[in-house]
């Protein structure tokens, strides 16, 4: 159900009143007797749930570069170690 604001015309006094959309409006203030004008005020929302935020939403996939790939740092580092341990048994095999 909705929050309606209301003024009070006479005495200024604001009012807010939770009520249905069928409900009538309050026309009469209950402190000096005044004409009530209902305000309009902005809707109160909540989002819950992811999706909401810019760091929420998918990002577009593109294409790494080879030198900024996900994995090619982790490639090189898989390579390096191999190229030692060829370079360890030409050497041993020349002793």
């Amino acid at each position: 159900m909705p929050i309606y604001e209301y003024q009070c015309r006479k005495c200024g006094q604001r009012v807010e009143k939770i009520q249905k959309f069928t409900d009538p409006p309050l026309t009469t203030c209950k402190k000096c007797r005044g004409t009530l004008q209902r305000l309009l005020s902005s809707p109160a929302i909540q989002f819950k749930g992811s999706g909401w935020y810019v760091t929420d939403y998918a990002r577009k996939s593109t294409a790494p570069s080879k030198s900024e790939g996900s994995d090619g740092g982790a490639e090189k580092k898989a390579a390096e170690p191999a190229k030692e341990a060829a370079t360890s048994k030409s050497k041993a095999s020349t002793d």
